[in-house]
Order: structure tokens, then sequence, then C-alpha cells
């Protein structure tokens, strides 16, 4: 199936009641996990510190009610308390920034080396800033019989738009150009056309040079050793024909252009890249990363078979729009567990 893979929507009145169950099943303290489940299952305790929107899409009814008849239970990490006073927990989650909360996180590791979290703060930080975010991905320079996987050349811009032209010819760099805020907190993009177009860019921010790929897009979820694939639509390819009277288009108006033009390249590039590519791939980046969640942003060059380009990596993406996410976390967690 072509494009994004919608989840299906609970009945709004099951769900609303749904919601309210798992609400107060969250506030169930670590000492209360007995009630509720069978005496011989050992509960897996998940606490959990996400924002109220990642709360939203992650833990949906039907993925709490499954999770619940694994022997999971998650349960909502009160960021006023010392984390070290709550839990027990065998598995931290988390999805929050700022200085104080990774220094939390680091005190909690170091004296509860026991309890798993997901992610290292530190690791989390290096694909939260574009500038190292493919680095990894660049030093691999994987190649193998099923194709190659690089990254778009890039040049990060942090002050002065007036010099954005003469960086850009400096660095080789051809146009279109696609720009994106230099910390990886926005999916807010642009594309710019022409030398013009770069003085109206803001820094910081990072350009990449835009590649065709048949306007069709590959997020490759990755829950530790867990890979799905879906595939979506995306920025159409460009030519002179077609952007020569353009300047600077934001994401939204990008997507006008997804409608308007070369809608004949839907149709193209649709076949997935090769898993065993996948699987090296995301093999290798996991063990550079340190992360076991995240999602990788993948195009194939318009007119070849084998030539991969990562152009973005997403910690702890929106899962709650992969395929099949509810049965694959659960047993994820369950094998943090087990390996343990």
């Amino acid at each position: 199936m072509i494009g994004e893979i919608a989840y299906r929507k609970e009945e709004e009145k099951e769900e609303e009641v749904e919601e309210k169950m798992m609400s107060a099943q969250r506030k169930y303290t670590a000492a209360m996990v007995g009630g509720g489940f069978p005496p011989a299952m050992k509960v897996v305790v998940v606490g959990y510190a996400l924002t109220s929107k990642k709360i939203k899409s992650f833990l949906q009814p039907k993925f709490e009610r499954l999770a619940r008849n694994k022997g999971i239970l998650f349960v909502a990490i009160d960021q006023s308390r010392p984390l070290s006073d709550q839990g027990p927990f065998d598995i931290v989650l988390h999805k929050l920034s700022g200085k104080e909360w990774r220094r939390v996180l680091e005190d909690y590791r170091n004296a509860h080396p026991e309890v798993t979290v997901l992610d290292p703060p530190d690791a989390i930080q290096q694909v939260y800033n574009r500038q190292s975010m493919l680095q990894d991905v660049a030093d691999l320079n994987l190649s193998d019989p099923y194709g190659t996987v690089g990254v778009p050349k890039q040049l990060v811009i942090e002050k002065d738009p007036s010099s954005i032209h003469r960086a850009v010819n400096k660095a080789g760099l051809r146009l279109p150009l696609v720009a994106k805020p230099l910390v990886a907190k926005s999916h807010e993009l642009s594309l710019a056309y022409d030398e013009f177009s770069l003085q109206k860019l803001e820094p910081p921010l990072v350009l990449q040079e835009f590649i065709n790929h048949g306007g069709v897009l590959f997020k490759v979820y990755i829950v530790g050793e867990a890979i799905k694939v879906v595939r979506r639509f995306s920025l159409p390819d460009v030519s002179n024909a077609n952007y020569q009277r353009v300047w600077v288009y934001r994401f939204l108006e990008c997507l006008v252009l997804l409608h308007l033009l070369t809608k004949h390249t839907r149709s193209l590039c649709c076949e997935l890249p090769p898993r065993p590519l996948l699987e090296r791939l995301a093999r290798e980046l996991r063990r550079r990363l340190g992360l076991r969640l995240f999602n990788l942003d993948i195009i194939r060059e318009h007119g070849s078979r084998d030539r991969y380009y990562v152009i973005d990596i997403n910690y702890f993406p929106g899962y709650g729009k992969m395929p099949e996410y509810e049965h694959i976390f659960t047993d994820f967690l369950l094998s943090l567990v087990k390996s343990k």
C-alpha cells in the first residue's frame, strides 16, 4: 500500500471510557502493581515521562490494553518529585528536553543501573543536533550488493543570512537546497531555489542538497531489533521548468506543490529498500548512536535502483502511526526485561 498507513480510530464513546480507565490506571504507584494481574504474572513496570501530545499518540487505549494483558504496567513519572523516590521501575521511557531533566536521568541511571533507560540522554542529544545527526551514517558509508547508503551534502549556517550565498558557493552545494532548523525539535523545512531565496532563510540552520527521489520517502521505524518500513509521499522532483519562478517554499507550501507538480512520479520508486540492507544499516546505527528507539527518513535517488540517502533521524518518533506498533513495542519491552 502506497502512502502513509493510517491506524483505525476507536469509536468515540468507547475510546472516552477506555481513556478514563487507562488514565486512572496510570496514577497507580509501583507498590500497587499486583492489583488486577494474575498472581503468577511477573509485572513489568514502565515509568514514563512524555509530553501530553506524545502520551495521546503513543499510549492509545488499544496499546495499553494489550500491554496490560502481557503484564506491562505504565506508570506516569511525577516530575515534581525526586525520580529515585518513585517506582521501582523496570524501564524508564522518556522524551522530555532540558538540561535539568538530562541531569535527573543521568543521576538516576548511576544510582539504578538495574533499570533500563530508553534512551541515554547523551545519545539523544546527538540526533537533536542536525550538525551531528547524520555523521554516523556518513562515517559508515554503507555499500554492499543490495545498495549504497549515504547522506546529502550539507552545510551548517549559524548566523548572518547575508553570508549564506557565499558559504553555499564555497562549499560547492547545488541549488535547490532544503533548509532545516539546526535543532531537530521542529519538523519545519523550507526549499530555497535560487541565490535570492537564500537571503530569506533564518539561521541557525542546516542546508541540504535536494535530491530528486520520485516523490516517495521511506520511514524506517526501529524498535530495538525490529524494523518496520512505511512509504510516505514526499516533495516532488524539481527541474528548471517547475521552479524557475519560485524563491522559498515553506513546508506547508511544499505540500501544495506535492499535489500540483509531477504527479506521474508518485507511481515510481515505490519498491521498498532491500530488507538485508535496512537490517545492516539499523544494526550499525543502533551500535554507533547508542539508541534503540528511532526512525530514519530514507530516499532513493530518482533514476537509481540502489542508491539511498538518509536525510533525517528522529528519536522516539510517532510510533502510533506505525503498523502493528502495539505488538512490536510490547514484545520489545518484555525482551528488555528477559535479557537482564
